[in-house]
C-alpha cells in the first residue's frame, strides 16, 4: 500500500509507539539488574520507569476511545462505540449551526465568480456544443410525449381562447381603415379586375363553346357568335367602368367600403356574425385537418432538429450560447448581478434545506455499527493519537528522571 494510506500510516505509527513502550520496559529491567554494579544506571532506570508509566497511561487513554483495553469491560472505555448515536446527533447539530448558516456561506461564496466561470466554460466550443446537444436533445422526448390529436386540439383551443376577448368587427374595421387610408383597397380592386380580365381573355374559346352548348339547336351559329360578342363586350365594358377612377362603379365601391367600415366599428350585429363564423370555422373539419397538418409538419421538423447532429437548430443553439458567454465576459455589471442572484439562490437553497442535509448525515452515522464508526474515526485521527502515546512515553521519562534527581538531592541534604 502507498505510504500515505491512512490505514498503513496508522499501523506504522502504532507500531513505533508500541516498540518505544516495549523498549522502555526492557531498558528498565536491564538497568535495575545492573544498577548494583553501575550506580549511574539508576538515572536510566528512573527515566525508563516513568516512561513506561506515561506510555501505558496514554495507551490506555487512546485505546479507551475506540475499544475496551485488552477486551476488559472497564467502565468509561469504548467511548465512541457506546456514544455513536449521540456523536452523530452532535455532529449534525454542529454542522447545522456552525457551517450551514447565512453568515458562513455568504463569506465562503463572496468571491466566487459563478457567472464568469460559467461564461468561460461556455465559450469553449466543446462545452457549448455539449450544452446545445443536451438542450436540443430533449426536444424529441418532449415531442413524443404529446399526442397529435391533443396537440391539434390545444392549438385550436389556444387560438379560440386568444380571440375570445378580442372584438373582431372593430379590429377588422380598423384594418380596412388602414387599407383605405393607404389606398390599398384600390390597388386590390385593380388587381382583381386585372385577374378577371386576363381570365376572360384566356378562356374566350371555352366561353364561346359554353354559349354554343346552351343555345337551342335551331338557332344559327352566326346568332350564337353575335350573342357571344355582345356578352364579352358587355363584361369588358363593366370591367372598364369599374377600373375608371372617376366612374360610377368606383364611387359606389368607395361608398360600400366606407359603409362596411362604419358598420364593423359600430354594429353589434357584425360582431355576432363574425363570432359565429369564427366558431364555425374553428370546429370545421377542414380547419381541424389543417391544424393537424401544421402540427405534423412542426413535429417532423422538431424531431429532425433534435436528432440530427448537423441540424440548424443545434448550430443556432450553440451560437446563441457562445454569444451569451462572450457578452457575459465583457459586461462586468451583468456578471455581478448574476453572481449576486446565483449566490443568493445557492445560500437560500442550502440554508432552507440544512435540516435535510444534517438529517442525511445523522442517518448515515446511525446506520453505521459501533465498530464501523470506531474504525472510520480511528483512521482519521488515530495517527495523531499514537503520537500522544510517543510523547507521553518520552515526557514521562523526562519527568521521572527529574523526580529521581530531586529525590537524590533531597537525600544528600540529610
Amino acid at each position: 500500500m502507498p505510504r500515505n494510506n491512512p490505514s498503513q500510516r496508522l499501523k506504522r505509527i502504532r507500531r513505533i509507539a508500541t516498540c518505544l513502550l516495549a523498549g522502555m520496559a526492557a531498558i528498565f529491567v536491564i538497568a535495575r539488574l545492573l544498577q548494583g554494579r553501575h550506580p549511574w544506571l539508576g538515572f536510566v532506570a528512573a527515566f525508563a520507569e516513568a516512561a513506561m508509566v506515561g506510555g501505558l497511561a496514554d495507551w490506555f487513554a487512546v485505546t479507551a476511545l475506540f475499544r475496551h483495553p485488552l477486551g476488559l469491560p472497564i467502565p468509561h472505555t469504548a467511548i465512541i462505540p457506546r456514544n455513536k448515536d449521540r456523536i452523530g446527533a452532535n455532529i449534525a447539530e454542529f454542522l447545522e449551526h456552525n457551517f450551514i448558516t447565512h453568515e458562513v456561506l455568504q463569506e465562503e461564496l463572496r468571491d466566487v465568480d459563478f457567472a464568469g466561470v460559467s461564461a468561460r466554460w461556455l465559450a469553449e466550443d466543446a462545452n457549448s456544443r455539449a450544452v446545445a446537444e443536451r438542450l436540443v436533445g430533449t426536444i424529441p422526448a418532449v415531442v413524443n410525449m404529446i399526442d397529435d390529436r391533443d396537440a391539434a386540439e390545444f392549438f385550436r383551443g389556444a387560438l379560440g381562447s386568444s380571440l375570445k376577448d378580442v372584438q373582431l368587427a372593430p379590429v377588422l374595421g380598423q384594418v380596412l381603415n388602414v387599407l383605405v387610408a393607404g389606398r390599398q383597397h384600390v390597388r386590390l380592386l385593380q388587381r382583381v379586375l386585372g385577374l378577371v380580365a386576363n381570365a376572360l381573355e384566356e378562356n374566350r374559346g371555352y366561353i364561346r363553346q359554353k354559349v354554343h352548348d346552351h343555345s337551342p339547336s335551331w338557332i344559327p351559329k352566326m346568332v350564337d357568335e353575335k350573342f357571344y360578342e355582345r356578352l364579352m363586350n358587355g363584361i369588358q365594358s363593366i370591367l372598364d367602368d369599374m377600373a375608371d377612377e372617376h366612374g360610377e362603379w368606383r364611387a359606389r365601391f368607395q361608398t360600400s367600403i366606407e359603409d362596411l367600415i362604419h358598420e364593423l366599428e359600430t354594429s353589434p350585429e357584425y360582431e355576432e356574425k363574425l363570432r359565429a363564423l369564427l366558431a364555425k370555422g374553428l370546429h370545421h373539419p377542414l380547419f381541424r385537418e389543417y391544424v393537424g397538418t401544421v402540427w405534423a409538419d412542426v413535429r417532423a421538423r422538431l424531431l429532425t432538429a433534435g436528432t440530427s447532429p448537423e441540424s440548424r437548430l443545434l448550430a443556432r443553439a450553440q451560437g446563441a450560447l457562445q454569444v451569451f458567454a462572450a457578452a457575459l465576459q465583457q459586461n462586468p455589471a451583468i456578471r455581478g448581478k448574476l453572481n449576486d442572484w446565483m449566490r443568493g439562490f445557492a445560500i437560500e437553497a442550502i440554508v432552507e434545506r440544512r435540516s435535510l442535509i444534517v438529517a442525511v448525515v445523522q442517518r448515515v452515522i446511525d446506520k453505521w455499527d459501533a465498530e464501523t464508526i470506531s474504525q472510520k474515526l480511528e483512521l482519521q485521527v488515530g495517527s495523531d493519537l499514537q503520537f500522544i502515546r510517543i510523547n507521553g512515553t518520552l515526557v514521562g521519562g523526562v519527568v521521572g528522571l527529574l523526580l529521581y534527581c530531586v529525590s537524590l538531592a533531597l537525600a544528600s541534604t540529610h
